[in-house]
């Protein structure tokens, strides 16, 4: 490895294309939207793609997101790399089932009837488009795990490169579609889980001279990563994304019991996919932190921190406070004018959320560095506590919309997250900034 100094060209170096790849993914979700928005019976099908097919396909998928941590902090030779393969194939593989079980079995009246509350004509518009999503999360675990390894030896080029062929794909998925007339849940399905598998195999590809090139052992004196050191340190970061991403299924079911509820559940997928543009930057920094930190590039970090936080923040607000969050939801995603309205109000609920995501990554990319991904747990559990209270509460008393009082739920909850992560790892970025870092 180069023994550059870890420069704030450097950071950026690394993080541009991984933020040009979460920005082109963050691109899917308002397309998929603007899509279903142009199909028929509007309201039924964005509600089905946002609080039922989505929402159930990510959390299936979340004990798998975090891969790309583990495998940029893990995989430094051929033997962590194929230790760490074999449980990537085994999480895919279980996590499929899982999948199906719930999409094909009576386990999907039950999700839908009693722990959703969804609608009726929801729950049967999002059945088959579930159905479709199978192939999502084993796409998912092999892409981040690989792209883990891309990461670490800090060629994120290939990265977005895969990130653009993905959404070619969805976008050539969701023409045809609309061509054809599907409903619009199935469009979205269709399109998604298309983009996912062919942008795994443009990986598969890509990271091929860099698996080649990995040591044949560790150097010495690194720990041995048995089974038991490699559940140690993934178990609590499979549980965060797990976790946090129950919050929107919990979410819709809140909303399921509140006021406007059709409103709520359709407006809810547009505001979340806007929210994620300028999030997803700040994501893509996590990885950044993990890679570079340990090599020392604290003050660097730190500097492309706080750029990121006052950026990301200040261009959700710039839309949000301006007419442009009503011509985005109006022209763009193709709302219906009571539906628009009602979603730029939900927005300006939503400034913090950039904000504190940038601070997330800083935290938790630090502790993941440090091997202590324990606190990252914690943090999430403060979140889900938060979060949940809030929608139980909602749901036996709110009067305003559900789509409102849960934006402020997750809110709250969020800044629990970010204040719990801050402390638990200033000892790990105190530790890491005074080490000399290694080339």
């Amino acid at each position: 490895m180069s023994q550059t100094p870890v420069s704030h060209a450097r950071v950026l170096q690394l993080w541009i294309p991984l933020a040009l790849s979460w920005l082109l993914m963050a691109a899917e979700q308002p397309a998929v939207a603007a899509t279903i928005a142009r199909l028929g019976d509007q309201k039924v099908q964005l509600a089905a793609w946002g609080s039922v097919v989505f929402p159930i396909s990510l959390v299936v998928e979340g004990p798998i997101i975090m891969l790309l941590a583990a495998s940029a902090a893990l995989c430094g030779d051929q033997v962590r790399y194929r230790r760490v393969r074999r449980f990537m194939l085994a999480a895919g593989a279980v996590l499929t089932v899982v999948h199906l079980l719930i999409a094909v079995t009576p386990v999907y009246d039950w999700v839908t009837g009693v722990l959703l509350d969804t609608p009726p004509e929801v729950a049967e518009a999002a059945r088959l488009p579930l159905v479709i999503m199978t192939p999502w999360t084993w796409a998912i675990a092999y892409r981040r795990f690989q792209q883990g390894v891309l990461i670490r030896f800090e060629r994120g080029g290939a990265i977005t490169q895969g990130t653009v062929v993905r959404l070619v794909s969805v976008m050539t998925a969701l023409w045809i579609g609309f061509q054809q007339e599907w409903a619009g849940a199935v469009v979205g399905a269709v399109a998604i889980a298309t983009g996912v598998c062919v942008e795994a195999a443009f990986v598969a590809v890509k990271v091929r001279p860099t698996l080649r090139a990995l040591p044949a052992t560790a150097e010495p004196g690194t720990p041995l990563l048995d089974r038991r050191a490699l559940l140690t340190f993934y178990v609590p970061l499979a549980l965060t994304p797990l976790l946090t991403l129950c919050v929107q299924p919990i979410g819709a079911a809140s909303m399921g019991r509140m006021p406007k509820e059709i409103d709520s559940l359709a407006a809810w997928g547009p505001v979340y996919a806007l929210v994620f543009i300028p999030r997803s930057v700040g994501m893509a920094f996590n990885e950044v932190v993990v890679t570079l930190l340990p090599k020392g590039g604290a003050d660097a970090l730190r500097k492309v921190r706080t750029q990121l936080a006052i950026g990301t923040a200040g261009g959700l607000a710039l839309v949000a406070l301006t007419p442009a969050a009503g011509l985005w939801f109006a022209n763009v995603q193709a709302l219906e004018a009571d539906l628009a309205s009602f979603a730029r109000y939900a927005l300006l609920l939503a400034l913090p959320m950039p904000l504190y995501q940038v601070l997330q990554s800083w935290y938790q990319g630090a502790l993941v560095a440090a091997h202590r991904t324990r606190p990252i747990t914690e943090a999430v559990i403060v979140y889900v506590v938060i979060a949940a209270t809030g929608a139980f509460l909602g749901a036996r008393f709110s009067s305003l919309p559900g789509l409102y009082w849960t934006l402020g739920s997750l809110i709250s909850a969020g800044i629990a997250q970010t204040a719990w992560l801050h402390v638990r790892s200033r000892a790990p970025i105190a530790e890491l900034s005074a080490a000399p870092g290694t080339p």
